[in-house]
């Protein structure tokens, strides 16, 4: 069916920067909105930020001016630039799409395996 696979998570310090990526692989009709959600320990799950097909951005108010997430369609790939990382953003990050499979309508949500980040000293 459809995978997506996550990558580019590890040990940062403070301040420093990673950048994960995730690809979408399988029967894939089209690709509608994508995103990064995250989910600290003991908190519940939370958007960080998606990009639609068109290129259109939207990011929690916690890494604005820090992360930027982009896109290549031709690639079935998101990408999250995250910078000026803080010992706060230190989560386990999952990636989301909105995925129409071949020769189907509907469309459903998929999620990666997640990645984990932690940003210590």
């Amino acid at each position: 069916q459809v995978q997506l696979v996550e990558s580019g998570g590890g040990l940062v310090q403070p301040g420093g920067s990673l950048r994960l990526s995730c690809v979408a692989s399988g029967s894939i009709g089209s690709i509608n909105g994508m995103g990064w959600y995250r989910q600290a320990p003991g908190k519940q799950r939370e958007l960080v930020a998606d990009i639609t097909s068109g290129g259109g951005t939207n990011y929690a108010d916690s890494v604005k001016g820090r992360f930027t997430i982009s896109r290549d369609n031709a690639k079935n790939t998101v990408y999250l630039q995250m910078n000026s990382l803080k010992p706060e953003d230190t989560a386990v990050f999952y990636c989301n799409a909105r995925i129409r499979v071949k020769y189907r309508n509907n469309v459903n949500d998929y999620w990666g395996q997640g990645t984990q980040v932690t940003v210590s000293s």
